[in-house]
């Protein structure tokens, strides 16, 4: 059981939003729990990370900890094509020398458990394998919540602010009805972790990799770990990953075999642990606060993972949701007004990485063709595959990119706006 049943702010899930925002409001002095349902560490996908998470790491005092543990450094990224030609690869220093323009992949289970820390550290009260059975949000707070813990007793709390940050469980989004999902963007992931695979070749064997399949149906990622093993996940859309009959296993298989690439590098491997699915991650929210309540990271919006942003959007979230949430709890004030502050600035960014993922997979091997035709965009585009897209003018890409796809695709316009 929980000592004290009353808290400033209550954060559910304990990923890289949870265990975000949950540092910087203990810092600020306020009680704060943050509940993780499982008991940690735990496994979890997602271990591509974009360099400019690097400046929540050092907010949060965790990059000399980052660099001790010696996660696989990312210095870039790489496509290649469906015809089976590497494309030159997007290395971050090109346009930025600073330490802050590589980054790492991670285990998610040793990260997640460093941030877990890292909010205990700091004053907050956490618990693990404990389940949040109901949340009942009110007209104003504070809101209340029934847990369960690892004693099997029910509890209910009370909390001044709820930061929703279960991911894709998305628990106050569902309850709330919030979702809206991108029809083009309906997607499904099959991926596994394979030891004695070959890294990426060349000058560069910690690039991420992004290799399209022959039919160009579907796209693979390919990321080196510190343990030695490669994640490999296909991506495609759902009715082409999911109802083609047989098992995932199958399935992962045969588009090996279309994809000349990651075949060769997988030769001789060996498959470690069970294959895993996810399905459904593409969509957004309407709103991602309200009176007392904020959403942050996938719980209140997912994206394809051909860009890597997901663990970059979650903490970049949690720590502007944190600033808000500090404010609120100072004035006595938690409308939405305050809480969401943030949301108009970060919809604003994460649009524009939506809009490269619908570039990259409406047309997989037009990157490359269009740098050619435009080179003066190259930066451009590795400044937005580094996370660069809350400053400055990083859209002005797409003034040449959407037209020239949609001229590509016989006059028919790519579709960048929410649904």
């Amino acid at each position: 059981m929980i000592a004290n049943r009353s808290y400033d702010c209550v954060v559910i899930g304990s990923g890289p939003a949870g265990g975000t925002v949950a540092c910087l409001v203990a810092e600020q002095g306020w009680s704060t729990l943050l509940i993780e349902r499982e008991k940690l560490p735990r496994y979890h996908v997602g271990e591509s990370l974009m360099p400019e998470t690097w400046w929540v790491f050092e907010r949060l005092g965790l990059v000399h900890e980052l660099q001790r543990i010696g996660f696989t450094r990312k210095n870039g990224v790489q496509f290649v094509t469906a015809d089976d030609r590497e494309e030159p690869p997007f290395i971050f220093s090109a346009s930025d020398d600073r330490d802050c323009a590589t980054t790492w992949h991670v285990q998610r289970a040793e990260f997640d458990k460093l941030l877990f820390d890292a909010a205990y550290n700091r004053g907050a009260t956490v618990v693990d394998g404990t389940q949040v059975l109901e949340i009942d949000i009110r007209k104003q707070s504070p809101h209340k919540i029934t847990i369960r813990g690892t004693d099997g007793k029910d509890q209910e709390l009370s909390a001044r602010v709820v930061v929703d940050a279960s991911g894709l469980q998305s628990l106050i989004a569902n309850q709330l009805e919030l979702k809206e999902y991108h029809d083009d963007l309906k997607k499904a992931a099959i991926w596994g972790y394979f030891a004695g695979a070959a890294r990426n070749g060349g000058s560069n064997p910690e690039l991420t990799g992004i290799f399209w399949t022959a039919s160009q149906d579907a796209w693979f990622w390919y990321i080196p770990l510190s343990d030695g093993t490669i994640s490999v996940g296909l991506v495609g859309d759902s009715e082409f990953v999911l109802r083609r009959g047989g098992s995932p296993e199958k399935t992962f298989q045969e588009e090996v075999r279309n994809c000349p690439s990651v075949a060769r590098k997988l030769a001789g491997s060996t498959s470690r642990g069970k294959y895993h699915v996810a399905k459904d991650f593409s969509w957004t929210t309407r709103r991602q606060a309200g009176d007392g309540w904020v959403l942050v990271g996938d719980a209140g919006g997912s994206l394809d993972p051909v860009c890597s942003a997901g663990v970059f959007l979650a903490c970049t979230s949690a720590a502007w949701a944190a600033d808000a949430i500090g404010e609120g709890l100072q004035k006595n004030d938690l409308s939405a007004r305050i809480l969401g502050r943030w949301t108009s600035r970060y919809e604003a960014g994460v649009s524009l990485i939506r809009k490269l993922v619908r570039a990259i997979c409406t047309r997989p091997s037009g990157i490359g063709e269009f740098l050619q035709q435009y080179p003066h965009h190259r930066e451009s585009l590795v400044n937005l595959l580094a996370g660069k897209v809350f400053e400055g003018n990083p859209g002005a890409i797409f003034d040449d990119l959407e037209p020239w796809i949609a001229e590509l695709k016989g006059g028919k316009k790519l579709v960048t706006g929410r649904k």
